[in-house]
């Protein structure tokens, strides 16, 4: 399937639901959920958003969320484009879980894509999550 709104054009699975929150104009965020119950997530901030603090902002919300959880920053390089962020490890409901946080500076705003899945899961949703979000960055538009 094709997201083609808010400013937004990326691929993803067809069986997968969308859930869109444009309920803060300035911040709207649109969600992809996996049948299994994994995420992705993007969401838009102002241009001159710092990238790094904007990363820096979900380890925050992680350690107040999850008691014990690896954080490692990480940059994935998509079509040239640098995206960093972190790679976190931890407990959720007693099973173990993945999740990925990368910033893409675009011209007229910076996205966040977070996403998230029990091992399991992630194991096989991790290729799937990756190519959803090379499908955003070849979407966006640069200075």
């Amino acid at each position: 399937m094709r997201f083609e709104r808010l400013g937004l054009l990326f691929e993803y699975p067809d069986d997968w639901s969308v859930e869109v929150d444009a309920s803060q104009p300035q911040h709207p965020a649109v969600t992809i959920v996996t049948p299994g119950g994994g995420f992705w997530t993007v969401s838009r901030h102002p241009p001159d958003t710092d990238q790094h603090a904007l990363a820096d902002t979900i380890v925050t919300q992680m350690q107040r969320e999850y008691q014990v959880f690896n954080n490692a920053a990480a940059t994935e390089k998509i079509d040239g484009r640098e995206l960093p962020g972190h790679d976190f490890n931890f407990y959720c409901l007693d099973l173990t879980n993945t999740a990925t946080s990368r910033t893409i500076a675009a011209a007229g705003a910076v996205h966040l894509v977070f996403c998230q899945a029990e091992d399991r899961e992630w194991n096989r949703m991790a290729p799937v999550f990756a190519a959803m979000t090379t499908s955003l960055v070849r979407g966006l538009e640069y200075p």
